[in-house]
């Protein structure tokens, strides 16, 4: 739960929206709940509420379809400031998502709270740092992602495993008969599960009629 001391983010209303996500198994009274303590926090920091937003669970989060409205308002400037109640209820899509996310904020000059996290604020006197904070984990999380990735390409090879597209044979006497059948390059190329430009280095002799 969020601390009972309220400190203001500015001195001036800023226009807020309002965020709550929650699972397809859960009842409205959970929405709810999130709505009523998101909206008393809200007008206890002098804020104007300007809009609300309620994602249900299903399927990756940021496909729903008030998360992307509520992204699509920022991007126009439609509210100043994000609230939400806590960052695994913006994202569960794993640490760098939903930092990105943040960014992406960020990137619109739109402000965001965690009602019940304080130390995610990007509105408060430690704007700058939070902010950059954020940038620097999620640097540091792409950094160590791409090293996972290189390390378990690096064991494969070791193991013998042959990385990249597997290559696809493709029979010169096959085409030869597709052809004289009629057949069309792409026509051939899907018949053999493949793109034309393949099909045409295996059977160069012809020249090009389609």
């Amino acid at each position: 739960m969020a601390t009972s001391e309220v400190t203001p983010l500015a001195s001036h209303p800023q226009r807020v929206a309002l965020y709550a996500r929650v699972s397809t198994k859960a009842k409205g009274q959970e929405t709810e709940n999130q709505h009523r303590q998101l909206r008393d926090f809200a007008i206890h920091s002098g804020w104007t509420i300007v809009a609300e937003y309620t994602n249900h669970e299903s399927g990756k989060i940021s496909d729903g379809v008030e998360f992307q409205q509520m992204f699509a308002d920022a991007s126009r400037r439609k509210f100043d400031v994000l609230l939400f109640w806590s960052l695994d209820r913006l994202s569960r899509e794993g640490v760098l998502p939903t930092l990105q996310h943040l960014q992406r904020l960020t990137s619109y000059s739109i402000g965001y709270r965690s009602f019940t996290e304080q130390y995610f604020d990007s509105c408060g006197i430690f704007r700058d740092a939070v902010i950059a904070i954020v940038a620097t984990v999620a640097k540091q999380e792409r950094i160590r992602i791409s090293e996972r990735v290189r390390a378990g390409l690096t064991t494969a090879r070791h193991k013998g495993k042959r990385l990249g597209r597997p290559r696809v044979f493709v029979s010169r006497s096959r085409i030869e008969s597709l052809r004289q059948e009629g057949k069309s390059w792409r026509e051939i190329a899907q018949e053999l599960n493949t793109n034309t430009a393949t099909a045409r280095r295996a059977y160069p002799a012809e020249e090009p009629r389609d």
